[in-house]
């Protein structure tokens, strides 16, 4: 344990998570080295080394893993044959492990463990082809979410099937084939929270606070801290999560998503094996950040604090439409007049509508004060070129 400050880490993905995981490990004074394709990407000009290369490489992540003791990624849409061959074949180590990789990049894969380890998951089906999706329909009703199994974020790969008219479009829309495809029965939440947790080396789990999520256009726009919801879903919810770890073993920071039914139970809507864009108030609002302890997990070390301290809300800062090229920001100055307000900005050169650009969070003695500084800041912040 004495000698773990000097493992040198390598981070697969260069973007604003990579940057900020990258931050955490050099305030503990870690050697860093990242690969990421970009040569002006947001993590390069914190990085001890930088490889430039394209996520499916598998020279490029054998050179990183030569160069480090221990390998971790930002996000999950990598080449994950090339890590399991890297950590079977020539010991490196990788955190989270390839193989937890590989069953939550695939969607109905992910929920199909999570249900049989009994994990509450939303009724969902394998679709085989346009001629099964009727029969779904049928069994499922309407609406019913159409999802791509693999490559999906931000919305990106869902289509909601409103009638039997929409069979085709969202068939059509999400490849007609090309990728495999599941269906899911449509959930009347109440609210989205998220919890982000983590798992050490040695087991222990901790699991920071509930948050509750509002999206728009299928993007994260809000996150508020502490989620307004019972004690007892709030008790269901963080247990959840720590099942969620425990059932796929990983080490590492994970965000579990999930909806929540009027009724108070919660339903595992999707994992990610990596800190998350809704954990980013752990950053001011909690003892450890994700990152963090992120960092101390897959380094060995003891996992930290996850109290909150005060009460937090962060909204992202998206690239503004009609604007695509070079990234300025405008109204930082009247964003950081906003009291309790820091401005997190990513480093992209390049924006583009809807793009994520960074973040804005503030923490206040409340929930509701801290949502309506936040959202005073927020208007004061535009990304344009």
């Amino acid at each position: 344990m004495a000698n773990s400050l000097n493992k040198k880490i390598g981070v697969i993905g260069g973007g604003q998570l990579g940057k900020m995981m990258i931050l955490a490990a050099k305030q503990m004074g870690f050697w860093v080295a990242v690969l990421d394709p970009s040569e002006n990407c947001p993590a390069h000009s914190i990085s001890d080394f930088h490889i430039v290369a394209g996520f499916d490489d598998k020279d490029a992540m054998k050179r990183l893993s030569d160069l480090c003791d221990v390998i971790t990624y930002e996000f999950e849409h990598i080449n994950c044959e090339a890590l399991i061959d890297l950590w079977q074949n020539h010991g490196a180590l990788i955190y989270p492990s390839p193989e937890s990789l590989k069953v939550i990049q695939n969607k109905f894969d992910q929920k199909t463990k999570l249900q049989r380890l009994g994990v509450a998951v939303p009724l969902f089906l394998a679709v085989d082809g346009r001629e099964s999706l009727t029969a779904i329909g049928n069994e499922l009703g309407y609406p019913f979410m159409l999802k791509t199994s693999t490559g999906g974020y931000d919305g990106k790969g869902n289509f909601l099937i409103n009638s039997p008219d929409d069979l085709d479009n969202g068939y059509a829309a999400l490849g007609s084939g090309s990728l495999p495809l599941m269906a899911e029965k449509f959930v009347a939440y109440d609210m989205e929270i998220s919890v982000i947790a983590c798992r050490a080396l040695d087991g222990d789990i901790k699991v920071f606070p509930v948050g509750r999520n509002t999206h728009v256009n299928s993007i994260l726009d809000e996150t508020l801290v502490p989620a307004p919801i019972s004690k007892p879903t709030i008790g269901l919810a963080m247990d959840t999560a720590h099942k969620v770890m425990e059932v796929f073993e990983g080490v590492g920071t994970f965000c579990i998503e999930m909806f929540v039914e009027k009724s108070g139970n919660v339903l595992v809507n999707e994992v990610a094996p990596r800190p998350h864009n809704s954990g980013h108030y752990t950053i001011e609002a909690c003892v450890t950040s994700q990152f963090e302890q992120h960092i101390r997990a897959v380094c060995g070390l003891p996992l930290g604090d996850t109290s909150l301290m005060r009460p937090a809300v962060m909204r992202n800062i998206l690239g503004e439409a009609g604007f695509d090229g070079e990234a300025v920001v405008e109204g930082a100055s009247e964003a950081l007049a906003v009291k309790g307000a820091k401005l997190h900005i990513y480093g992209k050169t390049h924006t583009k509508p809807h793009r994520k650009m960074g973040h804005i969070t503030v923490t206040a003695d409340t929930a509701e004060e801290a949502a309506a500084l936040c959202l005073e800041a927020r208007k004061q912040v535009r990304i344009v070129c």
